[in-house]
């Protein structure tokens, strides 16, 4: 072991000792020692023990741990505090801009526990609130933890669809317009992908050719069929290659292992050539229903093809309101009226304000005496626009004991009411259902909130029975939400199908804290789709009317 990585061992160490917010001379101590033994002219694994002990800026306590070091390759002191210690909260430490310090105000004020969860924190202006973030400090985080999440390898579909057009017709510029194919995950609308995956019908000596033009992307690994680059942002680009069978290519990788292994076993007979990008002709050979490649998961859509039984499934332009918005009475970024009149301008009928409720502190709650002065502020402006409406609603937390925010007489004031998990997300399985299914049960619950918590490629959501959960949610008339923001898709997908068996209503919800989140509702109808989910069983393709006569009957 070099000197470097001792040094580095004692840099993190004390790093988390003040991340943890613990002994600060202790902290420093350690730091001191990281810097003078990098500057040392000799090796310590080439010094005695007793030279080691007594050398000028180590001091005895800390030369007993660069021996531990060297005899055991490990040091207890900083073994025992990564225990305590998260590890989505030491990874903060790769984060430019912010030390230790702020880590331990992230970590223990604003209970933010990853690099991911942080990102998510700053789009929602959470962090402005606390002392030492202003709105420099945020929007600078957002910049690096996006460079920094770029380069570690998954994307979301959302940071994918900016960046594949371009990349397609590089592609195709390239190679031909009849040669290179997008499919794989984001064919199928997936929520986040490794790999951006194309079929090329080239071998490849004539793509790594092509492909050694100006800037040319790094070569990660090559097979008999394909190839796997790396971009400068950091997506991986995986090619499947060949000249001979790419058309199947093309469909299998469009599809998941189980549907494709289903459709070759009923129909192994299909002839693959000449098929076009849509395989449109595959299906009408197999005397079925098409399918789109983001209904390709399961066995199971085949039986209903078969049967011509696929519906039609939600579009973007099905969407009618805007449920479950943000504005600037708590963490939002525009007025009520701005965000009133920036639905209207895209054609929408309708506007939930669902601001956060006084448990969340750290997003300016609304107090009782707040929530009064903004139905009367509502009530003023719909008076001036009769063609739209907002609706008075709140985004409740559910506390740990199941219950709502507010009393039920404030909770009564509302047209509807969102109730959402924000805090205590460590929960085992029976604390996380207890404390759904209470809330599922408050009579004034409209819509379940982002059923898990989840934080795609940074928190896993807490751990529930989703089947007991939407049981709860159809005995008691709540609908549950697809939150749409390209974080969450929560709930997830897989799920949906359930929860229409049980006539359970979805409702596709951007979240939105400022005017451009009202766009991402179009990420919730995209994984929405893959359900099969219908117009007529999502809350927010209601007209005006639709909705209004619901919230009545509810």
């Amino acid at each position: 072991m070099n000197n470097y990585s001792i040094a580095d061992q004692f840099s993190l160490l004390a790093k988390l000792i003040d991340i943890h917010g613990e002994n600060s001379f202790k902290a420093k101590t350690y730091s001191i020692t990281a810097y003078n033994i990098e500057k040392l002219p000799v090796q310590l694994s080439t010094m005695e023990h007793a030279e080691i002990l007594s050398t000028k800026g180590i001091g005895e306590s800390t030369g007993k741990k660069i021996i531990e070091l060297l005899q055991t390759g490990k040091l207890t002191a900083l073994e025992d505090i990564l225990l305590k210690t998260p590890q989505g909260v030491v990874e903060l430490l790769n984060i430019k801009g912010i030390g230790p310090k702020k880590i331990h105000a992230i970590w223990k004020e604003m209970e933010i526990e990853s690099v991911g969860e942080l990102l998510y924190a700053c789009q929602e202006n959470r962090l402005k609130l606390y002392k030492g973030f202003g709105e420099k400090t945020q929007q600078s985080l957002i910049e690096t933890i996006e460079f920094y999440q770029n380069n570690k390898g998954s994307f979301l579909f959302a940071q994918i669809e900016v960046v594949e057009p371009q990349i397609t017709a590089h592609l195709k510029k390239l190679f031909g317009n009849d040669k290179a194919f997008v499919t794989g995950g984001f064919k199928r609308q997936l929520e986040y992908l490794d790999e951006l995956e194309y079929v090329v019908a080239l071998n490849n000596e004539e793509i790594k050719t092509k492909l050694l033009s100006a800037n040319p992307p790094e070569l990660l690994a090559e097979e008999k069929d394909s190839l796997l680059y790396k971009l400068l942002n950091g997506l991986r680009l995986r090619l499947f290659t060949g000249e001979n069978d790419w058309q199947k290519r093309l469909f299998t990788k469009s599809c998941s292992e189980e549907f494709c292994t289903s459709l070759l076993q009923q129909y192994p007979t299909l002839n693959f050539t000449s098929i076009e990008n849509d395989h449109a002709e595959l299906f009408k050979q197999a005397t079925i229903t098409f399918i789109p490649p983001y209904a390709r998961e399961t066995g199971s859509v085949i039986e209903k093809a078969k049967k011509g039984s696929l519906p039609n499934v939600i579009l973007p332009t099905d969407i009618k309101g805007v449920i479950h918005s943000h504005s600037n009475w708590s963490d939002g970024s525009n007025t009520i009226e701005e965000m009133a009149n920036a639905a209207q301008a895209k054609g929408l009928e309708y506007l939930v304000i669902s601001d956060h409720s006084k448990s969340a502190y750290y997003a300016q709650g609304l107090s009782e005496e707040k929530i009064a002065a903004q139905h009367k502020y509502v009530d003023e402006l719909n008076a001036k626009n009769p063609s739209f409406k907002i609706f008075k609603s709140i985004e409740s937390d559910i506390l740990n004991d199941g219950s709502l925010d507010y009393s039920n007489s404030i909770l009564g004031t509302f047209d509807l009411v969102i109730a959402s998990v924000h805090s205590n997300l460590k929960m085992s399985e029976e604390k996380a259902m207890s404390r759904l299914v209470t809330a599922i049960e408050n009579p004034y619950t409209t819509i379940l909130g982002h059923m898990t918590g989840r934080l795609l490629l940074s928190r896993k959501g807490y751990q529930i029975d989703h089947k007991k959960i939407i049981d709860a949610c159809a005995a008691n008339k709540v609908v549950i939400e697809l939150n749409a923001h390209p974080s969450r898709l929560d709930m997830d997908w897989r799920y949906i199908a359930y929860a229409l068996e049980k006539n359970v209503l979805i409702s596709i919800n951007p979240d939105a804290h400022n005017l451009e989140g009202f766009d991402d509702t179009r990420y919730g109808v995209l994984v929405a789709q893959k359900a099969l989910l219908t117009k007529e069983q999502n809350l927010s393709s209601f007209g005006l009317k639709e909705f209004e006569g619901y919230l009545e009957k509810k």
